[in-house]
């Protein structure tokens, strides 16, 4: 029987009591705007809400900015044991993700946080704080200008279980273990797969490294460069329709449509790209590819373009691998920097037979495929660590609800320690 095992029978025996944390909470209340400009390298140590999602994990002993906090008006301040939360976010799936603050350092909270006092162990409650059942209760978050908000009354209402306070010291101690495990073979993994992107990256330039004796041609010699039409903001929704890739949201998740109608008309009578041609980034990150799908999407004018190609003299796969073996030629004229269509035009392209082209994107693409697939390799084994640790802290921390208890119903220690016993992992 596990050390958890005997607290559970001896302290809780006929359950755990869940409560809501407006019932643990001693004091609840938001922070204070703290601008960008405010952060400095020194002085009083303070946490932006962007932070929580960006930098701080399930707790945290100091903090990575500071402010003059006599240029702050209206002063909420964080001290050890203090759960944060950030009641602002980008997406319902991760909204008022939250971390204990353990540092000994009185602290100043940013707007869009919420401080919660309490007599929990600050370790376990932000724990449970981070099991899939507590972020179900928090992405009742309402959305409101393409912004997912939190409150101090969602907040209070999120229910999680209670056990004494030996048995959630025990919790912790399993998890702190096992989160150290997880991490240290996350690196070693995450190093490990970098080595071998940096491998792939080497092979694929020698690989597409010709000698001067191939012949070239400019990409403007086997296609013109094309561009969606121009689509105004006031054609744009965040309801639904077509997905509407800009800039920002290339090779990601598209945050804006247009209407059936539009797509169709402008599609029909204007430039559109090819399924498996390069649509390419002309400004933010440069030269940038994607391979079109041939879904119904729309794309940014000038931003967002591709060259015309009918595949008579250059396989499009095997452009998508060469547009990343040389920086392109950017123009800087203007305010920022940008990849025009003369640019793209200009560059040049080596003209090798089929069964040439073909080998080269069998072997690059297979190689890119182990580099970065999560179903296989390394990144498959970096998503199942982390599927692993999440699964397990659930289990710590998820009992069956039997009206106002939680009944233990698992011998959860043993199966924990059992894989926070694994020290290595077997690779082929």
């Amino acid at each position: 029987m596990s050390r958890l095992d005997e607290l559970i029978a001896e302290l809780c025996p006929d359950g755990v009591e869940y409560k809501t944390i407006g019932e643990l909470a001693t004091d609840i209340y938001r922070g204070s705007g703290i601008t960008r400009d405010q952060v400095t390298e020194k002085g009083t140590p303070c946490v932006r809400y962007g932070e929580i999602y960006t930098t701080y994990g399930v707790w945290f002993d100091s903090c990575i900015s500071h402010t003059d906090e006599s240029k702050i008006a209206n002063k909420k301040y964080f001290e050890h044991g203090d759960i944060l939360f950030a009641i602002t976010g980008e997406s319902v799936e991760d909204i008022a993700k939250s971390c204990a603050y353990v540092g000994h350092e009185r602290c100043l909270a940013g707007g869009d946080i919420v401080v919660l006092k309490h007599e929990q162990d600050p370790k376990y409650l932000s724990y449970a704080l981070s099991t899939t059942a507590a972020q179900i209760q928090k992405s009742k978050g309402k959305v409101k200008s393409k912004v997912v908000h939190s409150s101090v009354p969602a907040i209070q209402a999120i229910k999680v279980p209670v056990p004494p306070m030996e048995v959630q010291r025990e919790i912790v101690r399993i998890l702190d273990n096992f989160t150290l495990l997880t991490a240290e073979l996350t690196a070693e993994l995450t190093a490990e797969l970098q080595l071998r992107r940096q491998q792939y990256v080497f092979y694929r330039n020698s690989l597409l490294n010709f000698v001067p004796q191939i012949r070239w041609k400019t990409l403007g010699d086997i296609g013109k460069v094309s561009m969606c039409k121009r689509i105004m903001k006031n054609e744009t929704n965040s309801d639904g329709g077509v997905p509407f890739y800009k800039i920002g949201t290339f090779g990601k998740e598209a945050d804006s449509f247009i209407s059936w109608d539009t797509f169709e008309k402008y599609k029909n009578q204007y430039p559109y790209p090819k399924k498996g041609e390069i649509l390419i980034s002309a400004a933010g990150t440069i030269g940038r590819t994607v391979i079109f799908d041939g879904n119904p999407a729309y794309f940014q004018d000038s931003n967002i373009v591709w060259v015309a190609n009918d595949e008579s003299q250059v396989l499009n796969e095997f452009l998508y691998y060469w547009y990343q073996t040389n920086p392109w030629k950017v123009s800087t004229g203007g305010t920022i920097a940008r990849l025009y269509n003369d640019n793209i035009a200009g560059a040049k392209v080596p003209i090798l037979p089929f069964e040439t082209q073909i080998r080269l994107v069998d072997t690059l693409s297979n190689f890119e495929i182990i580099c970065n697939n999560l179903n296989i390799g390394l990144p498959a084994e970096i998503e199942a660590r982390k599927k692993q640790y999440e699964y397990y802290r659930d289990l710590l921390l998820t009992f069956a609800e039997t009206d106002d208890k939680l009944v233990v119903g698992r011998s959860v220690g043993r199966s924990v320690g059992r894989s926070v016993g694994r020290s290595s992992i077997e690779r082929t």
